[in-house]
């Protein structure tokens, strides 16, 4: 089975702005995967969302009638139960499966905005199970077999719209009167990619059985989001504990699948889960609790062309030299390249995060390693080529991680030379890889996807180039005019409130804050958080 996650990704008819300028299927293009995956044995199951994550759409004035919130429709409405039956249709429409997938995970102030507004205010998990029925009334009705994530069955029940409300042990949602209104052909589907023990994914399924799922569904995830790389090492672990309670013969299930998700701008190269594929698909031919690794190394070479131990090594980007521990209280594998990346270099006001580590000489040997990968296994593993794109980022981030460190204490003993070295040499050369970086991430980009939506990644490629432009030219002008400042006859060609100005580089003036604490780099945060430390907008 596959399960086709679109959002509004997809062809509606009369809705030109669902899916605008986002590259959207066609009708005939689903037909054309259907009828793919059906020559191979496969099942394409729709999966869409007809409650939350639709920001998108209610970004636009021509929607706003159907907003709670600007990500969340507005329940009980007639008009929002006439537009997601047009959605369910058009997603439905194009493949052989009665089965779809209608989401109504996270989300989050469902009830709470334009509704209590229009309808007042109402117990938020009577709102959701209400709009449930409603949806699962339409999906009857067209011959539709529905699945939802059960996430906000679990976080309304618990008052906490986070993880820590949906995975919290002792949150049971059961009560006599839900377990009344739930209807009883929607099959439930629980979402775990974040615990290393199968106790804690069984321990869950029993309370969806006791809601009146008996047969829930196991999602594992292999960790493509918010990162460049998937995230390997934490996904076998993951993936091994869902995947070790879902085949348990006494409180196991019968259908698990595991997901790739491309948040925040779709940045990985969604190949490199293939190992964590060729992982999750072993499992399911033992009943032991691990597979066989060294056949499974051998598998993933013969398949893919690869070689898994290299692929792993490339999931480094994301540790540092102390390392990131996989423990059972382990929850979740940061996104160091990207926030490293993406960081503002003339402030980089993520430094204090990284001061007691040493990334240069980390990032150099891991970019070292990754390059030596694709030099010298280019018969045996063509596949090993996709490297090229974390070793590139590796060497990025070995120039940018302390070239501010390195400015601020030439500035401050000014040590003019020194400067002018830095910007000629070291900076020079970052500029110089960003672009080489730019290029590659674009060029696999181009070979998968269609255009749309790679302009979010040019600005920000465009954002981080011009910075680095900015960074060089103050530099240099600065190095420039305090080296001839001696010269009297150059000092009064400027007033005084000039001179001053070009005396100083105010950026490297300003003291840095730690602004995370614990475990300084172990954090996923986003492009947003980490370009600026003003907010955006």
């Amino acid at each position: 089975m596959l399960q086709l996650y679109t959002e509004d990704t997809y062809e509606v008819e009369g809705e030109p702005l669902f899916g605008y300028l986002r590259g959207r299927y066609t009708q005939r293009e689903l037909c054309s995967i259907d009828d793919h995956a059906f020559d191979l044995g496969i099942e394409v199951v729709p999966c869409i969302q007809t409650l939350g994550h639709l920001g998108q759409i209610l970004q636009w004035p021509h929607y706003a009638y159907l907003r709670d919130n600007t990500e969340v429709l507005l329940a009980e409405s007639e008009t929002t139960y006439e537009f997601i039956e047009k959605l369910i249709k058009a997603a439905a429409r194009p493949f052989r499966s009665k089965r779809i997938h209608v989401g109504m995970d996270e989300a989050y102030g469902m009830g709470e905005s334009r509704y209590r507004q229009l309808f007042g205010y109402k117990e938020p998990t009577r709102v959701f199970v209400d709009h449930l029925q409603r949806v699962n009334e339409i999906c009857t009705r067209l011959g539709l077999q529905p699945l939802i994530w059960s996430d906000m069955l679990f976080c309304l029940a618990a008052k906490n719209n986070t993880l820590q409300g949906y995975y919290d042990e002792s949150n049971n949602p059961a009560t006599p009167e839900l377990i009344e209104k739930m209807p009883a052909n929607v099959e439930l589907v629980f979402w775990d990619y974040y615990h290393t023990s199968p106790d804690i994914y069984l321990q869950k399924l029993q309370q969806h059985r006791e809601l009146g799922c008996q047969q829930p569904w196991v999602a594992t995830g292999a960790w493509t989001w918010s990162r460049f790389w998937t995230a390997l090492p934490f996904t076998f672990e993951s993936v091994r504990a869902s995947t070790v309670a879902a085949k348990n013969r006494e409180q196991g299930v019968r259908n698990s699948f595991i997901t790739i998700w491309g948040d925040e701008g779709n940045e990985c190269d969604v190949f490199s889960c293939l190992p964590a594929l060729c992982y999750y698909g072993d499992h399911g031919y033992t009943d032991r609790d691990e597979v066989d690794i060294s056949t499974l190394k051998r598998n993933f070479e013969g398949i893919c062309g690869a070689n898994f131990d290299d692929w792993v090594i490339a999931s480094k980007i994301d540790d540092t030299p102390t390392g990131i521990p996989i423990t059972a209280r382990t929850h979740y594998m940061p996104n160091t390249s990207k926030w490293l990346l993406w960081e503002d270099p003339f402030l980089s006001f993520m430094s204090p995060q990284y001061a007691d580590e040493d990334l240069e000489t980390y990032y150099t040997s891991v970019a070292a390693q990754l390059f030596t990968a694709i030099e010298t296994k280019k018969e045996m593993c063509p596949l090993n080529e996709r490297l090229e794109f974390p070793a590139r980022i590796a060497t990025v981030l070995s120039l940018k991680c302390h070239l501010r460190q390195r400015l601020v204490e030439a500035y401050r003993k000014r040590e003019y030379m020194q400067l002018y070295e830095l910007a000629q040499g070291r900076l020079t050369r970052l500029r110089e890889e960003v672009e080489g970086l730019w290029k590659c991430h674009r060029k696999l980009w181009k070979k998968m996807y269609k255009p749309f939506g790679w302009e979010v990644l040019d600005l920000r490629y465009g954002g981080l180039r011009t910075r680095l432009e900015t960074m060089y030219d103050h530099i240099i002008e600065y190095v420039e005019y305090m080296m001839t400042a001696e010269d009297n006859a150059r000092g009064d060609e400027d007033d005084e409130e000039e001179q001053d100005s070009r005396r100083h580089i105010p950026e490297f003036e300003a003291e840095l804050e730690t602004l995370f604490y614990g475990s300084r780099t172990n954090m996923i945060l986003n492009y947003a958080r980490v370009v600026s430390p003003s907010r955006p907008g």
